[in-house]
């Protein structure tokens, strides 16, 4: 396994030649286990620059994508609660639960929601609600979040899911324009939302249902 000192050194040195800044995130990720989090076949690729496969014709981020989004989530002041949209393999879950005092992850696939929920028992971490069910829905259990994110693409940014962002909330995501996707940062602000568009990415779908 890709584990020694030395090598988790060279993957932080990869994502800040990418352009990640955050010491926080940075040290969290260097001390995060990712290979935890995938497949046992491809475990030896784990901290490569890639998305890979977790089944269910779903994927786990590429660390760059995973580190960006945690950085541009990411408040000094503001880290109270976090929603994430798609728990997938539990990985960006772990990570907001580093930042954030409490995250709530909804999962549409029960295999992937059940699975995440084993690894991070593993790790103990004790300020995570897991919920199997449809993230457009948003957790009506709790009405505010100071943060929302997204690790699948709705078409349009789901209206329930911006009206439980707290004034001055944020929410990140990946949406579909014209073809292709581009990741967004939007902001409440006292004249509105404001939207930033971040990069281009490459996400799975967000669908509607559980399964």
């Amino acid at each position: 396994m890709k584990n020694n000192k030395n090598f988790r050194s060279k993957f932080i040195d990869s994502l800040r030649d990418q352009g990640i800044k955050n010491e926080l995130i940075l040290e969290i990720l260097a001390t995060l286990p990712r290979e935890l989090f995938i497949e046992p076949a491809l475990r030896t690729r784990a901290y490569d620059q890639d998305a890979l496969p977790i089944g269910c014709n779903q994927t786990i981020s590429s660390p760059y994508i995973v580190a960006k989004m945690s950085e541009i989530i990411y408040e000094r002041d503001n880290m109270g609660s976090v929603l994430e949209i798609g728990t997938g393999c539990g990985y960006q879950t772990a990570i907001l639960s580093s930042l954030f005092d409490n995250v709530v992850s909804i999962e549409r696939i029960k295999t992937l929601h059940l699975r995440a929920k084993e690894t991070l028992a593993s790790l103990n971490l004790r300020n995570i609600t897991l919920i199997h069910g449809d993230g457009h829905e948003g957790y009506s259990k709790q009405n505010h979040f100071d943060a929302i994110i997204l690790t699948a693409a709705p078409a349009k940014v789901p209206d329930k899911l911006l009206n439980q962002l707290n004034e001055h909330g944020r929410m990140i995501l990946p949406l579909d324009v014209n073809g292709s996707q581009k990741l967004f940062r939007l902001k409440r602000t006292k004249n509105g939302i404001h939207k930033k568009d971040i990069d281009d990415v490459r996400f799975v779908p967000m669908l509607e249902g559980i399964v």
